[in-house]
């Protein structure tokens, strides 16, 4: 993501206190550990260029993570990247490390590679983290346990039904899931030939959004087990953008132009849609594209949405008709949920050698009222 922009960041972990958020703004340039600017700029360099880097050097060196995912007992898997600062080839680094739900790094890896590669992405599944895979193909997907031991996945492109359980592994091209209980990677049956946008919730089922060049209008489809469960037209004049699903409630940005514009949201699996156009979103504040959008949702069927790098909002209960302002610590390049709890990343949006002010990782476990700062540990 050019001049070696840190996209994907979908972040976060555990951490300190949140009524320390001035003290920790220290760790900017100058941070806590008062390094000059000319002895992390060393150092930096001697760590992506180092054909075995440590893990922790690379996790110091970048800062902040990239992603965080969770897995189902609530082990965090956090990916960091180092780039290179001064162009966009050339060498870097990249790391991952495992934390178990007391706070400990269990497991850690570093590897050097280049300023061109494509970044490490995992998913959060049932005993532990799976790799999606970096290619057009599903070559390269393998499996983590909790305590971070590598597990082969099978790989096949015989297409499976969507059962409870399923992760969506590689939205399209190509399109994969993941089922834990068999390690297996595969394509879903039946997802239609236009589908733009697919979500898979925890029942398995499988949403579409579904952008025909000789149909209009656009619709919403929803599938399980390879049958068709229902489907709703998107409301004209807009055009569907993000798609997520959970615990019942189905949401889809609705696009108009070259911006967000609102939501087509359903609470009950479904039965009922409806257009959220106002709910205290400033929806015209949203102006880096539909490309940056949030969308999330909660386990308790609250959407969270905004996008990178600007402004988020949360729903006040489930029905998700009215919204409110989070406030942040600090800026937040990512943000993202797991669960309930809601994880933010501060860092650059370009490789640096420097740190940002409050650049790092951040919690709330409590719909943003309170932030906490994850500590590196191990």
């Amino acid at each position: 993501m050019s001049s070696l922009r840190k996209s994907g960041r979908r972040a976060v972990g555990l951490v300190a206190a949140a009524g320390a958020v001035l003290a920790l703004t220290a760790c900017g340039p100058g941070g806590p550990d008062d390094e000059s600017s000319g002895d992390r700029e060393a150092k930096y360099k001697r760590v992506i260029e180092d054909p075995r880097p440590q893990p922790a050097d690379v996790i110091e060196m970048a800062g902040a993570p990239t992603a965080v995912v969770r897995a189902g007992e609530g082990s965090l898997l956090l990916t960091y990247d180092a780039g290179n600062v001064e162009d966009d080839e050339g060498p870097a680094a990249s790391a991952w490390r495992i934390i178990d739900p007391d706070g400990a790094t269990v497991a850690q890896h570093a590897e050097h590679t280049d300023a061109e590669a494509t970044q490490a992405a995992f998913r959060g599944v049932t005993g532990g983290f799976v790799r999606v895979p970096p290619g057009e193909g599903a070559d390269g997907a393998y499996a983590l346990d909790v305590r971070g031991k590598r597990q082969k996945v099978v790989i096949t492109g015989t297409p499976l039904r969507s059962r409870p359980g399923d992760v969506l592994l590689a939205e399209l091209e190509p399109t994969l899931i993941y089922r834990p209980a068999t390690r297996t990677v595969a394509p879903p049956a039946g997802v239609p030939q236009d589908a733009v946008r697919l979500a898979v919730d925890e029942r398995g089922t499988i949403w579409s959004l579904e952008q025909s060049l000789t149909e209009d209008p656009h619709r919403v489809l929803w599938q399980r087990d390879g049958r068709t469960l229902g489907s709703t037209a998107v409301p004209k004049p807009y055009a569907g953008g993000v798609l997520v699903a959970r615990g019942g409630t189905a949401a889809l940005s609705l696009i108009r132009g070259e911006s967000v514009a609102g939501l087509l949201v359903t609470t009950d699996s479904g039965k009922h849609w409806r257009t959220v156009l106002g709910g205290g979103v400033a929806w015209r504040d949203l102006k880096r594209g539909p490309e940056s959008m949030v969308l999330e949702v909660l386990d308790d069927g609250r959407l969270l949405l905004g996008e990178e790098g600007g402004r988020y909002w949360l729903a006040d209960d489930h029905t998700n008709s009215a919204f409110h302002q989070l406030k942040t610590p600090t800026a937040f390049t990512s943000l993202t949920v797991h669960g309930e709890t809601l994880y933010g990343i501060a860092d650059a949006t370009t490789a640096t050698y420097s740190l940002v002010k409050g650049e790092g990782l951040w919690v709330s476990r409590d719909g943003g009222r309170a932030w906490r700062r994850h500590e590196q540990r191990g």
